[in-house]
């Protein structure tokens, strides 16, 4: 049955279920007297849906507290083993597939290098059914445990009726239809859900759940790896946006960039593009090695230990970019007036420590001041690993917001109309 609002009493359930569980998953250890003004919900309310999470072993006791005059006050939480996720970071040197309890507490990591293959599609697909397999064959859960399996990218990811569709100019794919290609290839039930997104995305819903944008309303978090991205989060896109930032115009007729246009951000302030400035300006970045391995060495060779002289090569390219840098976050501070800007990617996080300062001071010259004076510009806190972290994120995320109930395989049948209508009747 529903009420005015269109929402109906399974509505309503689910919604409380929701509400509890977040609760508990971010706030607790916390006790039922606790969850009630946290909550908003009733006394009555609290007690049910606390029960109904327990008996679906969702929550747990966690110890007891002492109360104000009476009987101690048991503490709940979130059961870690009731529910485990995949997260895949499709990255620019090698596949990362990590294995998650419900809390998000690593139970196993398998990755695969990219080496020479590029992003062949196949090698891909390859890798992720491969990595999954090793996964739970550490651990020997049982692919049907599983919420689903979070997947982060580069390009755009589109929805369509054969599943999540990948755009991805940069590396090479033209509507790729990954979604298709996993359930076809990878060896998982068909309950088990794919949550495909842009890599830029899953880095943001990482930081903004447990690293430097917890509490932010308004955050940008921008992902420099080979290539450049970012994710926008505000009240109304409270899971965030891709965007494809690192595709604005910093410069006309500029460098070619890998998407095939001129000018883009990318073309001058991404790793590749950072390594070849090095080198086409008479630098020597090594040969035969990953872009990780050559950053670290163009690093090295600006900023070298005590007593050995900087490369100026290296110091040109890295300030200049800087200031490419604080030019495009001045763009995304006129645009969006961001609480906070949150830099991370493998490349990010190894730039960052170094010219950190002068891309903030570049991002305020550029800025109009009211922005500028309001944001602030730090690094990530989670590391290299935040995109696969972020991709294990959306099944949870999905999870949750179903009320912490799996998804149920559609029926060939309707159900009857009476026990559909007890169900939606039946009191909370």
């Amino acid at each position: 049955m529903a009420g005015r609002s269109g929402r109906t009493v399974r509505d309503l359930r689910r919604g409380n279920r929701t509400v509890v569980l977040q609760r508990l998953y971010f706030d607790g250890p916390m006790s039922r007297f606790e969850l009630g003004p946290a909550t908003g919900l009733s006394a009555g309310s609290v007690s049910n849906v606390v029960g109904e999470l327990v008996a679906d072993g969702l929550v747990e006791e966690a110890g007891s507290v002492e109360s104000d005059g009476g009987r101690p006050r048991i503490l709940l939480r979130v059961a870690p083993a009731s529910g485990h996720m995949i997260g895949v970071d499709v990255g620019e040197t090698r596949v990362r597939v990590e294995l998650f309890d419900l809390t998000l507490t690593e139970l196993a990591r398998s990755e695969r290098p990219l080496e020479h293959h590029g992003y062949d599609v196949e090698v891909i697909v390859g890798h992720i059914r491969d990595g999954v397999a090793e996964v739970l064959s550490q651990t020997g859960l049982a692919p049907e445990r599983l919420l689903g399996v979070g997947i982060g990218v580069p390009g755009i990811v589109a929805r369509t009726d054969q599943g999540a569709v990948v755009h991805g100019p940069t590396i090479g794919w033209d509507a790729v239809a990954l979604e298709s290609l996993l359930r076809s290839t990878c060896d998982l039930p068909e309950s088990v859900p794919y949550f495909i997104d842009n890599g830029a995305r899953t880095l943001g819903q990482a930081e903004m759940w447990f690293g430097a944008g917890r509490g932010a309303h308004n955050a940008v978090v921008a992902l420099f790896g080979s290539g450049v991205n970012a994710c926008l989060v505000t009240p109304e896109v409270e899971h965030g946006r891709s965007l494809e930032w690192g595709h604005v115009t910093v410069q006309v007729r500029g460098r070619r960039c890998r998407c095939g246009a001129r000018g883009c951000l990318e073309a001058y302030v991404g790793a590749q593009a950072l390594l070849d400035r090095w080198r086409e300006a008479g630098g020597r970045p090594p040969q035969g090695t990953d872009e990780e391995t050559a950053l670290t060495a163009m690093i090295a060779a600006a900023y070298p230990a005590e007593g050995s002289d900087p490369d100026p090569v290296a110091v040109s390219v890295l300030q200049e970019s800087a200031e490419y840098v604080g030019a495009g976050l001045s763009d995304l501070i006129n645009l969006f007036q961001p609480e906070r800007i949150l830099v991370g990617g493998w490349a990010g996080l190894q730039l960052g420590t170094r010219f950190l300062p002068d891309v903030r001071r570049y991002a305020a010259a550029y800025a109009l001041g009211h922005p500028a004076e309001r944001v602030s510009i730090d690094l990530g806190r989670l590391g290299p690993d935040a995109v696969t972290v972020g991709a294990a994120i959306l099944p949870l995320a999905d999870f949750f917001a179903q009320g912490g109930q799996r998804t149920e395989p559609v029926s060939e049948g309707l159900a009857p109309a009476w026990l559909t209508a007890l169900e939606e009747r039946t009191p909370h």
